[in-house]
């Protein structure tokens, strides 16, 4: 499953809830944690299974952030799980012993209820976790890592301008690749979903830098995240060139081969088939 846009909707507002199903997210993330005043939590955990049915009713892929105070995001995850939710967001993550916790808590229950093992989306936030990020990215629950843009640029007193957020994002976007995982975000900060111009820009970017989706806290940016991070027809076109071409290289026993003036080798074939894999056979690209 890969997630291109995954959106923010705090868990205890219905007026949002009961939109989500309609904004074409591949995600919808249920918040508990920042977006939700500390009076508000506990009914927002109750009626999670509600929430979850709701937001998902049109095939979205439905998380839920958990808090992250221990006394509180193990009941989070608890409800999360027994309300059917997919996976959760794990804000703050900081070391794999806490992740190990988290998901202990958890397997008596999924095993109880027969489900799978819930995957994590781990939210790095401190400038100290940025550097552990790789082993946070082998734990087996974590399905991938973004960084938490506003809460790392607090962490260093620093604004969330791209320039400060661009190289812990880069660092948190390797350690996920480095395992194969998902890696999540745009080069900047996503408070600004107003500027439409600047979130195609980012999302492009985002796209040539290997990111697979990025989270919003505003519908409006879906469409720029659902279009702007899969390949283009063009690209598309161009894969398809270079493994017919590898084809017929295969037939006379080369290797290597030249299309359009470049260099195509094994590398380069295998991009082409992640080009197209990623398109996916119902896209108007593929």
């Amino acid at each position: 499953m890969t997630l291109r846009s995954l959106l923010y909707v705090p868990a205890h507002l219905d007026r949002f809830i009961d939109k989500a199903h309609q904004r074409r997210a591949d995600a919808i993330i249920l918040d508990l944690e920042d977006s939700v005043p500390a009076s508000s939590k506990p009914g927002a955990r109750e009626t999670l299974a509600e929430s979850v049915h709701k937001a998902g009713q049109s095939g979205a892929a439905i998380f839920v952030r958990v808090n992250s105070e221990p006394d509180l995001q193990f009941d989070d995850a608890a409800a999360a799980c027994r309300a059917g939710a997919y996976g959760l967001v794990v804000p703050k993550v900081q070391t794999v012993e806490g992740l190990d916790r988290l998901a202990a808590h958890l397997a008596p229950l999924e095993h109880a209820m027969g489900r799978d093992p819930m995957p994590f989306i781990g939210l790095i936030e401190d400038p100290g976790a940025v550097f552990d990020a790789r082993a946070l990215a082998a734990h087996p629950r974590v399905l991938g890592l973004a960084l938490g843009s506003e809460d790392f640029a607090m962490m260093m007193g620093a604004e969330p301008s791209p320039d400060v957020l661009r190289l812990p994002k880069i660092l948190v976007h390797m350690a996920a690749k480095a395992h194969g995982k998902q890696s999540f975000g745009l080069l900047r900060s996503i408070a600004d979903y107003a500027d439409s111009g600047a979130m195609q820009t980012a999302a492009a970017e985002a796209k040539a830098f290997g990111f697979d989706g990025a989270t919003c806290i505003h519908p409006s940016a879906i469409p720029f995240l659902n279009t702007g991070l899969l390949p283009t027809k063009a690209e598309c076109d161009w894969a398809r060139r270079v493994l017919a071409r590898a084809d017929k290289a295969a037939i006379e026993n080369r290797g290597a081969f030249a299309l359009d003036g470049k260099m195509i080798d094994a590398p380069v074939l295998s991009r082409a088939r992640a080009i197209l894999a990623k398109a996916g056979p119902g896209s108007e690209n593929a």
